[in-house]
């Protein structure tokens, strides 16, 4: 297989993702990042559109950049204008760029209908527009945009459109998807056609509005594009687009294309999570190769199996790509998930076939119970630890009260008081203190620290930095079961914790107690 482009569009098309919105100083960080990773093309974005694209083309040529080469993006003039007056030709020329890529209709409904104009112009519109580019010294690519809508609509129109875009001097041609509908084995199909009709270079552009972005780039790689167009994490307009990260995986590992470099790859991982930051968008766990549960075994015949033989339930070695495997314990675990997790906290404990017997019993009723360590695994520790016999805890809740107190109707936020009162009980001398706060939650966690502070000053640095309430079972309403997740930092380490109740109130305590006597143990060792 010959050498595949890889261009990306996250700056522009991944731009139209709903919730994202790029300054400048974003497109240029995202530009260095791609940069690094080896990407080919990037598309900064739509120059004549408007000002955030102008000022990032103005500013993004004093990156030193040392692989990718920086594209404009815009349309074919309008109909009936000269090119040489056309508002967006000249903004594509002043861009200063190397690279334009030009989109055009294909699908003569759109031409017709949206455009408004006939099928000859919106010829002339392409060919005027890449050959008046190509007079300026400028290397063009253009999107045959809707082209299997077009071909299925029309496919000698649709292949015309693109034989005049060769015609006109265009370096690669690339085969639009923009609705997203097609199936990968019709996109093989227009794509082996095409490409026996056109004699230069063809590209792939999908969108996943069918959830196959990536399965039908990879059909037209298979068949020859020498270009693929993409997004980081598959950002973009409506269901999104090829995914670049699975993409580029795949090139690399299945079909042997060395798009990038092995260390490169190795910072797959860290890129997307990278641009998932600047995008402000939350990571998903499911992704393929680099999501947080693409190697996570849950099953008990799972985890058996990898830790035998690791590909016996994985395609890839996850380091190739920068992830790691993880190992989850849960209702479905079996011995073989736990005496994993205890070897990776480290945890020198005995693990005979009998005590994880009894601990797997423990784990299923807590988590029947509405408890989940999957994603706790402090609180986890201390379950393996506290089914050890002679495990002491740092301190025992001995009672406490909460008191939430409501005066007046109006504006309950400044009329609502919080307090409790709290006994616990450290190396058997018993502390009883009372603190208020703006929640009972919070009235607890500052009783808690006041009672153990004096016997435990390092306390003084743990922060909760996060609390979380799910619902277990809705269909009880009020009477359901909550579930509570907590955040804990003591400044270098960070952790979680879990509480589970019908009591929000107990729930909460649960973890809150968690988090400090993780912290305890940690900081001061275990107490056996």
């Amino acid at each position: 297989m010959s050498v595949i482009e890889l261009y990306d569009t996250t700056l522009r098309d991944g731009a139209q993702f709903q919730g994202i919105n790029l300054s400048v100083t974003d497109k240029l960080a995202i530009t260095q990042k791609l940069d690094e990773l080896g990407i080919h093309y990037i598309e900064g974005g739509w120059p004549g559109s408007n000002p955030t694209d102008a000022e990032f083309f103005r500013q993004v040529k004093r990156l030193e950049l040392t692989k990718s080469v920086i594209v404009a993006f815009g349309s074919t003039r309008k109909a009936n204008v000269n090119v040489e007056e056309d508002s967006n030709i000249r903004a594509l020329v002043d861009a200063g760029t190397p690279v334009v890529t030009l989109v055009g209709k294909s699908w003569d409904l759109h031409v017709e209908e949206i455009l408004e104009t006939s099928l000859e112009e919106n010829l002339s519109m392409v060919f005027d527009s890449i050959s008046y580019l190509r007079e300026k010294g400028i290397k063009v690519f253009f999107d045959a945009e809707h082209y299997f809508d077009g071909f299925k609509s029309n496919h000698e129109y649709a292949q015309q459109v693109v034989n005049v875009a060769a015609k006109a001097g265009a370096a690669c041609i690339i085969l639009c998807d923009t609705n997203g509908g097609s199936l990968p084995i019709y996109i093989s199909e227009v794509f082996s056609k095409t490409a026996a009709d056109v004699r230069i270079p063809l590209g792939i552009h999908t969108h996943n509005d069918s959830d196959t972005a990536v399965a039908g780039a990879i059909a037209a790689i298979e068949l020859g594009a020498s270009q693929v167009q993409g997004t980081i994490n598959g950002y973009g307009e409506r269901c999104g687009n090829a995914n670049l990260v699975s993409i580029i995986a795949n090139l690399k590992l299945k079909l042997g294309v060395d798009c990038i470099s092995d260390d490169q790859l190795r910072s797959l991982k860290e890129v997307s999570r990278y641009v998932a930051q600047i995008t402000n968008m939350p990571p998903y766990p499911s992704q393929p190769f680099v999501g947080d549960s693409a190697f996570t075994h849950k099953g008990g015949i799972h985890v058996q199996a990898v830790s035998k033989v690791e590909n016996s339930y994985q395609h890839i070695t996850p380091g190739t790509v920068g992830n790691d495997k993880t190992i989850v314990v849960s209702e479905l675990a079996g011995r073989s998930n736990l005496r994993y997790k205890i070897e990776e906290l480290g945890l020198e404990i005995k693990t005979d076939n009998e005590y994880l017997k009894e601990l797997l019993e423990s784990v299923k009723t807590q988590e029947s119970r509405g408890f989940q360590f999957e994603g706790a695994d402090a609180s986890f520790e201390l379950l393996v630890r506290r089914a050890q016999s002679n495990y002491v805890p740092a301190f025992k809740l001995v009672d406490f009260t909460a008191l939430v107190e409501a005066r007046g109707r109006e504006s309950l936020r400044d009329h609502i008081k919080s307090q409790v009162m709290l006994k616990v009980n450290v190396g058997g001398e018993t502390m009883l203190t009372a603190s208020d706060g703006n929640g009972p939650v919070n009235a607890l966690d500052n009783a808690l620290r006041k009672a153990l502070l004096g016997f435990y000053p390092i306390l003084s640095s743990l922060t909760l930095v996060d609390y979380k309430v799910r619902v277990v079972d809705l269909g009880k309403g009020t009477e359901a079961i909550v579930r509570v997740f907590i955040d804990s930092t003591d400044g270098e380490h960070s952790w979680t914790t879990v509480g589970a109740s019908t009591n929000i109130i107990e729930a909460s305590w649960m973890a809150l107690a968690d988090s400090y006597e993780y912290d305890l143990l940690h900081r001061n060792g275990p107490a056996m």
